[in-house]
């Protein structure tokens, strides 16, 4: 992916250009997310989406002011009710430049055009995009990690629930597609690229197989973006999945999700009519498990990255997780090491489960891997790697609903059994560690300045989350506002 890379770094460096205009990092990704749609269909001979009065080339072409003008109005109409093809009218809903100097539009469509596309088209253009989605997650300035789950999790994660062709795989809070596009490549490499698979089935993964949500408008872009450029045509809606829009995703197969931390903005509930356990909190975490759960099909499985609050907190927490041990089968729990996650500055697990047939006692025994404990100190000099999840998923087995043979190595050892009994006697307190944590350790041995950063503002963030999860429980269920006075 030579190619690939140095096309990725000039595009990345391009940014320089707009600091001037006071674009922001992930303004720009979004800004080349316009301009690389129009000139990848160029590319790709795929122009009649689109107007006829607006194409790549005529874009291009033009200079100064009457470039900047036209490029706005472009915008403004490939966004239109009017424009037949639902992908375009996605990516350009609401659209807008952030560009204000004629000579900076000028520069990022010359330098596209300038760019390798012949052997870039052949490494994949959708390799390209996700690279460039990469590069902008990793950078702390960007602050655009929360939407990026590091690759190395995401795909040690497909490979262990392995995607069948004919499943509907759903992500509820799918951010640019990572796990979306990860599933796919799955299935296409077991399935010579879908040529091995009957027409209607092809067409049945392009179309139907991946479904999603995605709040944040901007985020929703650069997802269908993602998606059109690995041959998948939508999918994923620009919705709220807390809310009752989030009842009509269809039923799944397979969910693989990264749901977002923290609190819903000014304490807001779930509106969901057929929400129950968690109606009544303003946890996001515990509410998307409660919707990963009623959203899977009997016998369908699901892998979910969650904090350890989930894990471990009282009330709504635990009546969330002995509801999933009954209604599932919670047969692994993944502990994650710090430092992969610093934009949400939590510590993460990943929950590995199957919903069952009946909604009682499914859980007889969850295997606990800790890959947390006695690890190297993550971050920019030591990054997260494929190579990190070798023994996991060993230990894991090849049944992606975990009922490949297992066997503890040792007591000292990451892989320990914990029968549905010995969950029962600690109150259904998942959170779970027999190693000594050498957490502080690990953190001693960081030497960037923006991983040492990164680690305080973790803590912090995590003192908050327990502060506000604290206030929740202790806040009266309803509170009572005087009139005002005539």
């Amino acid at each position: 992916m030579t190619t690939t890379n140095d096309i990725v770094a000039k595009l990345w460096g391009l940014c320089n250009v707009l600091r001037d205009d006071g674009v922001t990092y992930n303004e720009y990704v979004t800004e080349l997310t316009y301009l690389l749609f129009l000139k990848m269909l160029e590319e790709t001979g795929r122009e009649n989406r689109l107007p006829d009065n607006y194409r790549w080339g005529t874009l291009a072409k033009r200079e100064g002011l009457e470039q900047l003008e036209y490029y706005k109005r472009m915008l403004l109409d490939l966004g239109k009710p009017e424009v037949k093809d639902v992908l375009v009218r996605a990516i350009f809903t609401d659209a807008q430049t952030r560009l204000r100097k004629p000579t900076n539009l000028k520069a990022l469509t010359s330098n596209i055009d300038q760019l390798d596309w012949f052997s870039a088209r052949e490494e994949g253009l959708g390799n390209l995009y996700e690279g460039l989605l990469e590069k902008n997650a990793s950078d702390k300035k960007s602050g655009a990690g929360q939407y990026f789950t590091p690759r190395p999790l995401i795909d040690s994660i497909v490979r262990l629930m392995q995607p069948q062709p004919g499943e509907v795989v759903q992500d509820p809070a799918a951010g640019t597609a990572g796990f979306l596009v990860a599933a796919d490549r799955y299935i296409k490499d077991h399935s010579d690229d879908l040529y091995k698979l009957p027409e209607a089935q092809a067409f049945f993964q392009r179309h139907n197989a991946f479904v999603g949500a995605e709040l944040v408008p901007d985020t929703h872009r650069l997802c269908m973006m993602n998606l059109l450029l690995h041959g998948i045509e939508g999918g994923v809606d620009n919705i709220d999945t807390l809310s009752p829009d989030g009842e009509t995703l269809t039923k799944a197969d397979l969910i693989l999700t990264n749901p977002p931390f923290g609190t819903k903005k000014g304490g807001g509930r779930p509106t969901r009519s057929d929400f129950s356990v968690t109606a009544d909190t303003s946890n996001k975490q515990l509410a998307f498990v409660e919707h990963i759960v009623r959203a899977l099909k009997p016998g369908g499985r699901a892998a979910v990255v969650v904090p350890d609050n989930v894990l471990f907190e009282d009330n709504t927490g635990r009546r969330l997780r002995t509801w999933l041990m009954d209604l599932c089968n919670l047969h692994t729990i993944l502990r994650l090491p710090t430092g992969i996650f610093y934009a949400q500055g939590v510590k993460t697990n990943v929950l590995f489960f199957r919903r069952g047939t009946t909604d009682k006692a499914n859980t007889s025994a969850v295997w606990v891997y800790d890959m947390r404990a006695n690890m190297p100190a993550f971050g920019k000099t030591r990054p997260l790697t494929v190579a990190d999840f070798t023994e996991f998923e060993a230990a894991y087995g090849s049944d992606p609903n975990g009922g490949a043979e297992r066997s503890e190595y040792s007591e000292e050892g990451r892989w320990r059994r914990f029968s549905r009994e010995v969950i029962t006697a600690r109150n259904d307190n998942l959170d779970i560690a027999w190693l000594r944590d050498t957490e502080a350790e690990a953190e001693e041995a960081l030497t960037e300045p923006e991983d040492i950063a990164a680690a305080i503002i973790g803590h912090l963030k995590a003192a908050l989350e327990e502060i506000e999860a604290l206030s929740e429980e202790l806040e009266p269920d309803t509170i009572t506002i005087p009139e005002a006075a005539e």
